[in-house]
């Protein structure tokens, strides 16, 4: 089975040329062996046209030296492609000279002049070509005129193999910068993909700190309103106080888990077919309200004001996490029974929000957060700006945000104001 599988997995005969083709021959595995296997087939070549082949011009014991010594260059054929031509030429220039088998050391010389022509650039080759022509035509006159004008008559094959040579090296750099590009494309691809990955898990820490820390405030507030309420006259109980403030924690409870389970259901490896988005609806401007009465119940005095419709999504999710961190903050550091205004004002291409408090602040000495942090991210996650700090001339805090909205004119405008004073039982 195993087997079955790795011949499988092998490349076919004709995937392995097309390969060899489209790739540099610099860059091949076993590009050594190979070109020594070459040499060999190439001298088993020459040694038979130099033997069975124009039998008066049979080499001697010289030309036959030459004629190996000139193979052996072919094994670094790919290294050095002008130096393997150079060396050759040096062997075959008294070879030919000699009135050797001029045919025998043809295969060779092609390959030398074939290998400078993919490797190396166009003008070169083309130079190199009109210089080893030349000097092959002189050196002929020198021997034969009738062997010289042979050799401008098959010259043309020397041209051929060079511009041969020169198209596919143009080839195989077409291929390798389509290649490059893929590779580039595939890298940006793979580079956007954890991009995304980041910001949704970014996004979900978000959601998550704004929830858990908004639900945990309220919960520990209505905790120490139980609290109070059975240790401050143990002979008259108000149970009715008592359970009051236990519904509450159990109502913070319920709306903090199903808040949890939505935000959670983007980590699970569902189908998106089957679950066509389980990250489930925004929350937005509708969710205000509740927001407000979850700071009632904690104790504080909400004053409420909602101006604007038909805003992003995105834009009324951020006004929605905004303000809750906001309200967060306010019921953790703000004091007993703060005094909370949240006004929310749709101007021209922007969303106006703030939320202002009367209360102390938070204490210079603790540790700082990521609240504050966490309601910049979200102001720029939409392209809009955030500034919190103590307000200018009296007591309190303010958050304020300015989020950009399309631009179009609002065709109706919803106005919500809501006074919600604190119930708290001392």
């Amino acid at each position: 089975m195993q087997a079955t599988t790795e011949a499988a997995s092998r490349p076919r005969v004709g995937e392995r040329i097309i390969a060899a083709i489209n790739r540099d021959p610099r860059t091949a595995p076993h590009g050594t062996r190979n070109d020594a296997v070459l040499a060999a087939v190439l001298l088993a070549a020459a040694v038979c046209l130099a033997l069975f082949t124009d039998e008066g011009r049979r080499p001697d014991a010289l030309g036959w030296t030459l004629l190996v010594g000139a193979h052996v260059p072919i094994v670094w054929r790919r290294r050095h492609p002008l130096l393997v031509l150079a060396v050759l030429m040096v062997l075959v220039v008294p070879y030919h000279a000699m009135d050797n088998n001029h045919t025998a050391i043809g295969p060779a010389s092609y390959v030398a002049l074939y290998t400078l022509a993919v490797t190396g650039r166009p003008l070169r080759t083309v130079l190199t070509g009109v210089a080893v022509l030349t000097v092959s035509v002189s050196i002929m006159l020198t021997v034969s005129t009738h062997q010289a004008l042979e050799l401008i008559r098959i010259s043309g094959w020397v041209i051929a193999i060079l511009f041969c040579g020169i198209d596919i090296r143009y080839y195989r750099q077409y291929v390798a910068a389509i290649v490059e590009r893929a590779e580039r494309a595939e890298r940006t691809r793979e580079e956007e993909a954890r991009r995304r990955v980041a910001e949704e898990r970014l996004r979900v820490a978000r959601d998550l700190h704004d929830l858990l820390a908004h639900s945990i405030t309220l919960i520990g507030v209505q905790t120490s309103v139980a609290a109070h309420v059975l240790t401050a006259d143990p002979e008259r109980l108000d149970r009715a106080a008592v359970a009051k403030a236990l519904d509450d924690i159990a109502e913070t409870c319920r709306s903090a888990r199903g808040e949890l389970r939505t935000t959670l259901e983007v980590l699970r490896a569902q189908d998106a077919a089957a679950v066509p988005d389980a990250r489930g609806p925004l929350p937005g401007l509708g969710g205000l309200s509740d927001l407000a009465r979850s700071a009632r119940l904690a104790g504080a005095h909400v004053d409420l004001s909602v101006d604007a419709d038909d805003v992003p999504p995105a834009v009324g999710a951020a006004v929605y996490r905004i303000t809750q961190e906001a309200l967060t903050n306010v019921v953790r550091h703000a004091g007993p029974k703060p005094s909370v205004r949240v006004e929310v004002r749709a101007g021209p291409g922007a969303l106006r929000l703030s939320v202002s408090d009367d209360g102390t602040g938070p204490d210079p000495s603790g540790t700082p957060g990521f609240g504050l942090v966490g309601m910049r991210e979200r102001a720029r996650s939409v392209g809009g700006t955030l500034d919190a700090g103590p307000r200018r001339g009296t007591d309190g805090f303010e958050v304020t945000a300015v989020l950009p909205t399309p631009a179009t004119p609002l065709t109706t405008t919803t106005t919500t104001t809501t006074t919600i004073t604190s119930e708290r039982t001392a």
